[in-house]
C-alpha cells in the first residue's frame, strides 16, 4: 500500500510583508521638485546633471510601503 502524501501549506504573506519593501523609482525631474529633498535623490540629480549620463531613476524614501515605521 502507499501512504498518503500531504502538501506543506505555505501561509500568504501578511500585508504589512508584502508592502514593506516597496517603493516607487522616480526620475531626477520628481527629486528636483520634491518638497523633502534626501540626500540618495540628490546624489542622484547631481549624477543627472554630468554630460552624457544615463539614469533608470531612484527608489524614493517617500513613497516607501506601509510596513516601514
Amino acid at each position: 500500500m502507499s501512504k498518503n502524501k500531504t502538501a506543506k501549506k505555505n501561509d500568504p504573506p501578511s500585508s504589512l510583508d508584502r508592502n514593506r519593501f516597496n517603493m516607487k523609482v522616480v526620475t531626477s525631474d520628481t527629486c528636483r521638485s520634491c518638497k523633502t529633498p534626501c540626500s540618495r535623490g540628490m546624489r542622484y540629480v547631481a549624477h543627472m546633471n554630468e554630460p552624457g549620463s544615463v539614469g533608470k531613476g531612484v527608489p524614493c524614501i517617500l513613497t516607501r510601503g506601509k510596513g516601514y515605521k
